[in-house]
């Protein structure tokens, strides 16, 4: 794991671990409006208030699907 992907980790872990999802949504139309977004993604609410949700992309450009290792649910789709 070179450094920059060590730091990133170290970070997002401060960030999520011992955090649980309180609560599951579509973003509202407006506030993907809002965001200048086609798709809307699934937002997970964390017990801290925080919300998590998917992007197609790193630079915020429209909503993404969420990919999961569930076996009844193996992506959870853009609306």
């Amino acid at each position: 794991m070179d450094r920059v992907e060590k730091n990133w980790t170290k970070d997002i872990a401060k960030g999520l671990l011992g955090k649980t999802i309180t609560g599951v949504s579509y973003m509202p139309e407006d506030e993907a409006k809002e965001f200048g977004w086609d798709h809307r993604p699934i937002i997970l609410r964390l017990n801290d208030g925080s919300y998590l949700w998917p992007s197609m992309d790193d630079e915020g450009n429209n909503g993404g699907a969420l990919f999961t290792t569930l076996d009844d649910l193996p992506v959870i789709p853009v609306l």
